[in-house]
């Protein structure tokens, strides 16, 4: 007979096959924990959350505390904190800057999200002390709530005078600007690219600024940060006096050619169950791209150093050379370019919960008031449809 804890994993993915239980509730139950009668079961998943209105920005990503039963949204310039039953349980606000993606990082029980105040070319990453955020109404400003690091090679980047006038231009038409950056956004924490397993290193993802007339912006670019020595570095914000307590050079500098996007990688995320990268973006504009909207990259797939095509090396004739991650062999596929990806909605929250599971979240608007829905998915990889909602046979 197989072991009990294979039996219980084979019955609960006989359920979510078939849609029984799940049809007739508003959760998914958890799988019961194994091999330690004392641990205790996260709570059920809700099929659909919602969030808001708040008058502070769309949605910019999620993060799941599945243990806890929370749920974090960040809506540009507010961060709120909501139960599995929708009850609010506590909102941060008080910063003038871009706030992104999230992650949640269980091994500190921190959370992790881009935060950048491009005109000062000042880019971080904030660290909130989850437990802390224990009431609505808090401020940045408390003692110990919520922390930065800078990214130095992002504002680098971001900086960069390319045409040599001895400014960099701001925004998305002007010349400069290296790869095109507009700055961070999405964040994950994952393994080393090339690896399924080791220790997580916190992802970070460019924003790249639409612009049809260059061709250096066709990749996504992708750093890695170790963050074991992050806690020493971390310091409150104070916009009338930003911070540059840095981190380090990143562990590695990647590229995926996907074409030209929209600001970039919204959201990023990384699949466990799947041992795959997910990059949710809004549309890119290039006809001479299929121009989807997600893309993945498996967590195996090895990093090669080639050719950047289309940016100019600095030094030299041909193309500037760096680490290339190839796409998946999934998904749509155009043969003009070769490039793979889904036309899917991934783009303002997308979260991997474990067995196949994911929250991905809408956002709404009526007026100046923004919300965000959120449902539950499982991962299908079809071309035509990647995710499936709860209960809905796979194709």
């Amino acid at each position: 007979m197989r072991p009990l804890h294979v039996r219980l994993i084979a019955l609960y993915c006989l359920v979510l096959a078939t849609g029984n239980a799940i049809g007739s509730s508003n959760a998914v139950p958890p799988l019961a924990a194994t091999g330690n009668a004392t641990a205790i079961a996260p709570p059920e998943l809700p099929i659909r959350m919602e969030a808001g209105p708040w008058n502070a920005g769309h949605v910019q990503g999620i993060a799941v505390d599945r243990q806890r039963g929370h749920v974090y949204y960040s809506f540009t310039r507010l961060l709120a904190k909501y139960d599995f039953d929708g009850r609010l349980l506590a909102t941060l606000d008080g910063w003038h800057g871009h706030f992104g993606d999230l992650d949640f990082n269980p091994d500190d029980g921190r959370l992790y999200g881009s935060l950048e105040y491009g005109d000062a070319q000042a880019f971080y990453i904030a660290v909130v002390d989850t437990t802390r955020m224990d009431r609505v109404g808090m401020d940045a400003s408390a003692p110990g709530v919520l922390s930065t690091v800078l990214l130095p090679e992002v504002g680098q980047d971001f900086s960069a005078d390319l045409d040599g006038d001895g400014q960099a231009t701001p925004g998305a038409h002007s010349a400069d600007h290296r790869y095109g950056s507009s700055g961070i956004d999405g964040v994950a924490f994952g393994p080393a690219f090339g690896r399924t397993d080791g220790p997580r290193l916190l992802t970070v993802a460019y924003g790249i600024y639409a612009n049809n007339d260059r061709s250096d912006n066709d990749h996504q670019v992708l750093l890695q940060y170790d963050i074991g020595q992050w806690a020493s570095l971390a310091r409150p914000l104070d916009e009338t006096a930003l911070h540059h307590s840095a981190a380090g050079a990143p562990h590695g500098k990647y590229f995926v050619r996907t074409g030209n996007t929209t600001y970039g990688v919204q959201n990023l995320a990384y699949d466990t169950h799947g041992q795959r990268w997910l990059l949710g973006t809004y549309k890119g504009r290039k006809p001479t791209f299929p121009n989807y909207t997600l893309f993945a990259v498996e967590a195996h797939a090895q990093p090669r150093r080639g050719d950047l095509v289309g940016v100019q090396a600095r030094d030299q004739p041909g193309w500037e050379q760096g680490l290339l991650l190839p796409l998946a062999d999934i998904g749509l596929q155009d043969p003009a370019s070769g490039i793979r990806g889904w036309h899917q909605k991934a783009d303002v929250g997308l979260q991997p919960l474990g067995d196949g599971l994911f929250y991905l979240a809408t956002n709404l608007r009526r007026g100046n008031l923004h919300s965000a829905r959120v449902d539950l998915v499982r991962w299908t990889g079809a071309a035509d449809a990647p995710f499936a909602a709860v209960g809905e046979p796979v194709p």
